[in-house]
């Protein structure tokens, strides 16, 4: 466990080798349920299953982006728990209320971009605005961007998990783990795939809603013809 949570400091950084070398720490049936996770996020997750990816990626929110905002504020001497807390704080929120995390997704890079637009001077007068017009809009965009963020974990976990389901192929999955690079491509490629087929081609969870209710209304007004027709004696 010591092992693994210190390979997933790796991805605190810019580091592909690090971010595709988990793997090697994942058995091989863990590999197989992590890619069957994958895949179903991959092709769903951004529907009512978003509810399942938000807590987690607030929680990587708030380690990523803690630090910056709080550097950028000029808040230097704070308790060095805080990402640990803010992450775990925004992990609850996701669980609880998604759109929080897209929220904050959009919003956070958005608010550095302005912030950092306006200059080290005035880096909280455009990092203000520019934070809640992009949460706005990452939260109206709720579905897009759910559908956007399922697809790219669900594709980095097919990836991660098929690497680590056929690593007892060492010869293969080490030639393809070698280039991360085309890993990291064939993962975006997934993700592109899934954000199309999530946004393009399934039924937005309204849409679904109402097929299933159109289907039971159908059902019903079928049971009432039969059971007209059998009272009646129609054949």
């Amino acid at each position: 466990m010591d092992g693994f949570l210190q390979a997933l400091k790796a991805y605190q950084t810019f580091n592909p080798s690090g971010w595709v070398g988990i793997y090697r720490l994942l058995p091989m049936w863990v590999g197989v349920v992590v890619a069957l996770v994958g895949l179903v996020l991959l092709l769903a997750g951004g529907g009512k299953l978003f509810r399942a990816v938000a807590g987690p990626v607030g929680a990587v929110l708030g380690l990523l982006w803690t630090g910056a905002v709080t550097q950028r504020l000029g808040m230097v001497d704070l308790d060095p728990r805080l990402p640990t807390l803010v992450a775990a704080a925004l992990m609850a929120l996701g669980f609880l209320f998604p759109p929080a995390v897209t929220f904050v997704g959009v919003g956070v890079p958005l608010g550095l971009l302005a912030g950092q637009i306006a200059g080290p001077s005035d880096f909280l007068l455009g990092f203000g605005p520019g934070f809640i017009v992009g949460g706005l809009v990452g939260a109206i965009l709720h579905r897009q961007v759910s559908g956007i963020v399922a697809s790219a974990a669900g594709a980095w976990l097919l990836v991660i998990g098929a690497l680590a389901a056929l690593h007892q192929f060492g010869g293969v999955v080490e030639a393809v783990a070698s280039r991360p690079w085309g890993v990291i491509i064939a993962a975006l490629l997934f993700a592109l795939a899934g954000s199309i087929y999530q946004l393009a081609v399934r039924p937005s969870p309204k849409e679904s809603d109402q097929q299933k209710a159109e289907k039971q209304r159908l059902k019903q007004r079928q049971a009432e013809q039969q059971a007209l027709e059998k009272r009646w004696g129609v054949k």
